[in-house]
């Protein structure tokens, strides 16, 4: 896997570098092309020829996979995109985020927003207490500040009498006609006899 990125620019540097790939004849000193970046590592000046412009390293919304064909038929990845670089004119303005708020095409315009879920608004400290309680209890100890609560014992002798007179007896159930073992209506399944059948 390779390690790629992607590097946003406006139109204006857009045509200057294209204009240096395409033209064989231009200088080294025209192609000259040059990334700083600050000790923050968020913040850098892109430099083209004799002209430089603000940069900015920004997360995208979401992972983009690049591809790589030699016969225009076979596609082969080669990377997991994460992150651009934008470079952007004096003009425009510099970004509060780290992560870029829209995708790299038109349908994944505000896509944090639109198309992904909330990250839901919990304190810090809760999840903080949760995750010790929980690595005390699985390390055998309790969790802290537990609350214990004595309940008193129901007696049950109160509320069962006036439930009991309305208690109803049940019939007992009717039993099917059917012979019993050993009566004269038939004999029972599986009795041994001392008979043999001599037929076969």
């Amino acid at each position: 896997m390779e390690e790629q990125f992607i590097l946003r620019v406006p139109p204006a540097v857009a045509e200057i570098i294209e204009r240096l790939l395409n033209d064989s004849s231009a200088s080294s000193e025209d192609k000259n092309l040059d990334m700083v970046f600050s000790e923050d590592g968020r913040t850098g000046t892109f430099v083209i020829g004799n002209d430089r412009f603000s940069s900015s390293l920004l997360d995208l919304p979401s992972v983009v996979e690049s591809y790589k064909t030699y016969d225009d038929n076979v596609l082969i990845k080669t990377a997991d995109i994460g992150q651009m670089i934008m470079v952007r004119e004096e003009s425009d303005g510099v970004p509060e985020a780290v992560e870029y708020r829209h995708g790299l095409t038109p349908p994944m315009r505000d896509a944090r927003r639109r198309r992904f879920r909330r990250e839901p608004d919990l304190n810090p400290e809760v999840v903080r207490r949760v995750e010790r309680d929980l690595q005390n209890i699985m390390a055998g100890g309790t969790a802290e500040n537990i609350g214990v609560e004595m309940v008193e014992p129901r007696e049950y002798g109160d509320e069962a009498a006036p439930n009991a007179s309305k208690k109803v007896a049940s019939a007992p159930l009717a039993k099917p006609d059917a012979p019993e073992a050993g009566t004269a209506g038939g004999e029972p399944d599986g009795s041994d006899t001392d008979e043999t059948d001599d037929s076969m």
